[in-house]
């Protein structure tokens, strides 16, 4: 349950809308439901901002319902990552409101109306094959409630088509940058800003890039400084760290309005 919903519970219960079996109704499973298989942290949204994350990767597509059907009942929103077309036929099932991004392999279900930062992430990727990763850290910002640029193929193979964009790395607050194959790219990028930029090595590559590793290895020896990197192929991680900034940032302006 998310702040808001704590305050909507409340609000309901001051105003008489509800009683307070029914409020300890919905408030008993807090902080955490045990289903067996998995405790759902009902508390997450309320501690840090959004509700747990479903890593759908190694579960079967019953015990990722199971965990829908609690979260929906506490009218969370819903991000499932690395789920696979059969995961995204059984939520359709569930609610109606859900989306599958196939690229970055999400399912989302947003039951809470999400508020779009002013400030924005500049999500940017080395290669056209180094979308799906980007793709992930994009749609896991903005799910999160992040106003996110996209500026994909700009590696440093064609050093031109970044610096036609200058200002939209001017604008941005954070960059999340993804590359595969020499992983160069984050390393120039941060040479020109002053924002935190973080780093997303790619397992795309020939045979010496050995899955991304020659990328990662790249990014953590970079001689730019504020650079920050996570781990081969996690545009999630990236994408969570940049809302992370990003919402600092925006609070920020909200207070100097």
């Amino acid at each position: 349950m998310t702040e808001d919903g704590i305050r909507e519970l409340l609000n309901q219960l001051q105003s008489g809308e509800i009683n307070i079996e029914d409020a300890l109704t919905q408030l008993k499973n807090l902080p955490f439901e045990d289903l067996g298989f998995a405790m759902v942290d009902h508390h997450r949204g309320l501690r840090q901002g959004h509700p747990e994350t479903i890593f759908c990767q190694g579960k079967s597509v019953e015990q990722i319902e199971g965990i829908v059907e609690k979260m929906l009942s506490k009218d969370s929103n819903i991000l499932a990552t690395r789920a696979a077309p059969p995961v995204f036929e059984a939520l359709k099932k569930m609610d109606d409101r859900v989306e599958y991004h196939e690229q970055a392999r999400l399912v989302v279900i947003n039951r809470q109306e999400i508020r779009k930062t002013q400030t924005n992430i500049l999500l940017m990727s080395a290669g056209t094959s180094d979308i799906p990763v980007a793709e992930e850290a994009a749609v896991t910002a903005e799910v999160m409630g992040n106003t996110v640029v996209r500026l994909y193929d700009v590696g440093v193979a064609g050093i031109h088509r970044l610096l036609a964009n200058r200002s939209k790395i001017d604008e941005a607050s954070v960059m999340v940058v993804v590359a595969g194959m020499d992983g160069a790219l984050p390393s120039v990028v941060a040479g020109l800003t002053n924002k935190p930029v973080i780093a997303v090595p790619t397992s795309v590559g020939y045979g010496a890039s050995f899955n991304g590793l020659a990328a990662l290895l790249t990014m953590l020896n970079s001689c730019a400084s504020g650079v920050t990197v996570v781990n081969i192929d996690n545009g999630y991680g990236a994408g969570y760290s940049a809302s992370v900034i990003n919402h600092i940032a925006d609070k920020t302006i909200a207070r100097t309005d």
